[in-house]
């Protein structure tokens, strides 16, 4: 009986220990992203601005709204034709 207590023990603690190491690679895995705007195609945007017509991920409407984001690997946003603001608050920054 002893056994199958250590045992049991033994696959719970391997269990957290798997599930704290899958959580601290999301969060390297975040940080290692940033949000692209114009690049998302219709329904695929992970989010809207706060210049967008929504804030929910895959609603927008239209290929590469300028106000909507889609996440991608840090450095990479100007490489797909993107800009790391939106478009309403680049005009903003023209104007300013």
């Amino acid at each position: 009986m002893k056994s199958e207590n250590s045992l049991a023990q033994a696959a719970i603690a391997g269990l957290l220990a798997l599930g704290l190491s899958a959580s601290s690679g999301a969060a390297f895995a975040a940080a290692e992203k940033e949000k692209c705007y114009g690049i998302a195609m219709a329904g695929k945007n992970d989010c809207g601005g706060k210049y967008s017509k929504h804030a929910c991920a895959g609603t927008s409407t239209v290929d590469k709204d300028p106000n909507d984001w889609k996440y991608v690997d840090k450095g990479s946003c100007e490489k797909l034709g993107g800009n790391l603001k939106a478009a309403a608050e680049l005009a903003q920054m023209k104007k300013g």
